[in-house]
């Protein structure tokens, strides 16, 4: 079986699909994306594609080592999205020839569900009581939510209070068993992080999620000091190597890769074993389409320190199209007291719905995050 040719959709609302074909008919899909850079990793997609095609799809390994050490300078968003894409299409094509999921092949599965979470409360979160006590009458048992809006260095305790009442709000509406987690989305700097962080441990949030931008990372270890919350990062991880030294400091709780960023399935799954030795969880990131779901049960399945997975349905960014529009059979994601199901079909375990992606593709997107700006005009993190 040889690889004959690479696809690839930009589709609503800022993802980027690929199908992998090969002589045999049997296609894989992945989802490579850097949101708010898909032509950019579109590109690289079809850079690496060069040295993929006339290849067996089954040498995921070695296809892995030589797209990401073939060259020079490696690693980082845009070359390890294209990888993680390529390798979870390399997957699906695996599990439908020899006739299995994805988890069975990386040693079965050590879970039959996992629990999940819903997002609340938009970019700049509002009414995020009423937005969280819904979600838990439809079901869900965690919500996550942005903590905060812009937020300087050192920033006003009305900003300070404003998130405080926030979460309070929610955490009255849904009772003391809910999950909460809180995203500072690197919005924080290390200051108001502490300060953050001591005044919403009242509140029992699940997690406390980037509280600083992961290239200061090093400020986690003074955050950790100030407070009982479990801290939660990684989602701009990538590879084993970029959460070596995150694991080592051993100020983090909860580990976020993200199967279309970090280098794939294999790699989280080589993740999450590092973090199993140093008694750390792995909640994958995910709030991208219905391939990156698929692919994070796959790993979900079969790791046990997995607590918890992050899915896209109804989150604010899913404006035009939603996480189940391109998929043949949406019941594979059914959300049933908080928990979905681990696919149990060959490979990914998700059938995609072509004539809808080839309709959304003729579409396409330019999706970009905004730029916020502080009162100043200065840049602010959004």
């Amino acid at each position: 079986m040889k690889i004959t040719a690479f696809k690839l959709y930009r589709v609503e609302p800022r993802w980027l699909f690929l199908k992998v074909e090969t002589d045999e008919g049997i296609a894989g899909w992945g989802e490579p994306i850097v949101e708010g850079r898909a032509g950019t990793v579109e590109a690289c997609v079809r850079e690496l594609s060069d040295y993929l095609i006339g290849q067996s799809p089954l040498r995921i390994e070695d296809h892995w080592q030589t797209l990401y050490r073939g060259g020079f300078y490696r690693g980082g968003p845009i070359l390890t999205s294209a990888i993680s894409g390529i390798e979870q299409a390399l997957w699906d094509i695996a599990g439908k020839y020899y006739n299995m999921p994805v988890h069975q092949m990386l040693g079965g599965a050590a879970r039959d569900k996992i629990r999940v979470y819903s997002w609340i409360g938009g970019d700049r979160p509002r009414d995020v009581a009423a937005a969280a006590k819904e979600k838990v009458e439809a079901g869900y048992t965690a919500v996550k939510m942005n903590a905060t809006e812009e937020m300087n260095y050192i920033d006003s305790f009305s900003k300070v209070e404003a998130v405080v009442d926030r979460i309070a709000a929610v955490r009255e509406a849904v009772g003391r068993d809910v999950g909460i987690g809180i995203d500072f989305h690197g919005r924080v700097h290390k200051a108001m992080a502490k300060v953050l962080a001591k005044e919403l441990e009242p509140y029992r949030p699940m997690f406390l999620e980037e509280p600083v931008l992961p290239e200061n990372n090093e400020a986690l270890r003074e955050i950790a000091r100030h407070t009982t919350i479990p801290i939660a990062t990684g989602e701009r991880q990538y590879t084993r190597w970029g959460f070596k030294q995150l694991l080592l400091d051993g100020c983090v709780d909860i580990i976020q890769p993200d199967l279309s960023h970090a280098g794939g399935i294999l790699e989280v799954k080589k993740i999450a074993a590092m973090a199993e030795a140093f008694d750390v969880a792995v909640a994958p990131h995910c709030p991208l389409g219905p391939i990156a779901l698929a692919a994070s049960l796959q790993v979900d399945a079969c790791t046990p320190n997995a607590v918890i997975q992050e899915q896209s349905l109804g989150i604010h960014y899913n404006r035009g199209s939603d996480l189940l529009d391109y998929l043949l059979d949406p019941s594979v994601f059914t959300y049933k007291d908080g928990y979905v199901e681990i696919p149990r079909g060959p490979g990914l375990g998700v059938d995609i719905n072509e004539e809808k992606v080839e309709e959304a593709a003729r579409r396409g997107h330019n999706w970009k995050n905004p730029v916020w700006r502080h009162e100043d005009g200065s840049v602010a993190e959004w």
